[in-house]
């Protein structure tokens, strides 16, 4: 079977310090079914939308922008619903970095056991947030955005405390001035919230 070519991409950001331990790449994946109430990512749901760029090109941006962070961390979007590409990416950027890699999924753990190559893509994963986002239970803390998704820790490499520790969220304003909210509580649900502007 002849593995994928490309990828459907929201972003990329070079570097975050709220979607993971550490400084870490984010790649945000264009297109979800999953249509959980209150997405904070609505932006990423259509496979209209994003850009399509090759395996190869994506693998390559990330392993230039390696030496300055630690980690990778997959978001979305649905990931899964790329798992095919997502597993040639990851295994690109693993053959050529020591990168963590952390993935955020709608799906639980027990779903992606019955969707194809998804046990390709997390065979190169560190850590799992799984799990529907569920609006009447957030939390936003840990990198939970509610208490009923679970965090895998499928290697050694992270534990509890290292999640614990990751900003809540971060505001960063890219080269061009556009501005971005990120983390598991941006600062829009923030500023809503609390009723301010």
């Amino acid at each position: 079977m002849a593995r994928p070519r490309h990828l459907l991409i929201h972003h990329i950001l070079p570097s975050s310090r709220s979607n993971g331990p550490g400084l870490r790449s984010v790649v945000w994946l264009q297109g979800c079914t999953l249509s959980c109430p209150g997405c904070f990512n609505p932006e990423t749901h259509s496979f209209q939308q994003g850009s399509r760029r090759t395996v190869a090109a994506v693998a390559l941006e990330l392993i230039d922008l390696a030496p300055m962070v630690e980690g990778l961390t997959i978001s979305g979007g649905e990931p899964f619903q790329q798992a095919p590409a997502l597993a040639s990416l990851l295994s690109a950027v693993r053959h050529s970095t020591n990168l963590s890699v952390l993935v955020f999924s709608g799906y639980t753990l027990g779903e992606l056991q019955n969707i194809p190559q998804a046990d390709a893509v997390l065979s190169q994963v560190d850590v799992l947030i799984a799990g529907r986002y569920d609006s009447n239970q957030r939390i936003g803390s840990g990198l939970l955005g509610s208490a009923n998704k679970k965090i895998h820790f499928l290697t050694s490499r992270y534990n509890s405390p290292a999640i614990e520790h990751v900003p809540e969220a971060e505001i960063i304003i890219e080269k061009d001035g556009t501005m971005i909210h990120s983390g598991i509580w941006p600062f829009s649900w923030l500023n809503e919230k609390e009723g301010l502007d």
